[in-house]
C-alpha cells in the first residue's frame, strides 16, 4: 500500500483482453483520476503522421504504411508479429520509448493540475518490466479465459481462433495476477453495478 504524500498516486491498471479493463479506468477517470491509456498512445504515434512512423518504414518497409492516410497498417503488422516474435519485438523497441516519453508528458501535467490519482492503463504491464519502478501498485482485472472469449467475441465479430491467438500471446492469467497489488474480479455472472463497487473500493485504498 503506498503511503500518502505530496505527489499523486501513480497506479498501474492491467488486465486481459475483454477483462473489463477499459471499463474500470473509464469509471476512475469519471470520479477524477487522471486515465492516461497506453495504448491510445501507441495508436496515436502509429496514426497518420504518427512519431512512429518513420523508424517504423524504415525498419519494416513501405509495405507497412498504409498508402492513404501514413499510418501503420496494422493489419499486415499483427500477421507478421504473431509469426514473428522478433518483428513484434523490435516494433515495441520503436513505439514503447514513445509510449513512455507521451505518459510522462500526461502525468506531469496531470501532477500540475492537482490530481491526487494517476491511472496508467496498461495491457501488457505483466509482460513489461519497464513499468515497474514508476508506479506505487498495481490493479489487475481479472476473468476466466472463456469469459475473455466470449466478449470480444459478441463486442468484435472475431472468431473463436483469433481471439484465443491473442489471449495465448498476452501474459497468462496467473502471471497478472501475481504482478496485483489488489485484484477486480469481472468475470461472467459480474454485473456493471458489481464491477463499480469494486472499483470504487479500490480507487478508495489509493485516496480516490
Amino acid at each position: 500500500m503506498p503511503h500518502r504524500n505530496h505527489r499523486p498516486v501513480r497506479l498501474g491498471l492491467t488486465g486481459g483482453i475483454g477483462s473489463g479493463k477499459s471499463t474500470v479506468g473509464h469509471f476512475w477517470q469519471a470520479q477524477g483520476a487522471a486515465l492516461i491509456d497506453a495504448d491510445q498512445i501507441a495508436r496515436d504515434v502509429t496514426g497518420p503522421q504518427g512519431a512512429a512512423m518513420p523508424a517504423i518504414a524504415a525498419a519494416f518497409g513501405s509495405d507497412f504504411v498504409d498508402p492513404a492516410t501514413g499510418a501503420l497498417d496494422r493489419t499486415r503488422m499483427r500477421a507478421l508479429a504473431f509469426t514473428r516474435p522478433e518483428a513484434r519485438a523490435q516494433l515495441e523497441g520503436i513505439v514503447h520509448p514513445l509510449v513512455t516519453l507521451h505518459s510522462n508528458l500526461m502525468a506531469q501535467q496531470a501532477a500540475d493540475a492537482g490530481r491526487t490519482l494517476i491511472v496508467f492503463d496498461i495491457p501488457l504491464l505483466a509482460e513489461s518490466g519497464r513499468w515497474a519502478g514508476r508506479l506505487d501498485a498495481v490493479v489487475v482485472v481479472d476473468c476466466a479465459a472463456e469469459t475473455q472469449v466470449a466478449r470480444v467475441m459478441r463486442r468484435s465479430g472475431l472468431s473463436r481462433e483469433t481471439v484465443e491467438g491473442i489471449i495465448a500471446s498476452q501474459a497468462s492469467r496467473t502471471a497478472r495476477r501475481a504482478v496485483a497489488d489488489a485484484i477486480i474480479a469481472n468475470d461472467a455472472d459480474c454485473t456493471l453495478d458489481q464491477l463499480h463497487e469494486q472499483a470504487r473500493q479500490t480507487a478508495a485504498l489509493f485516496g480516490l
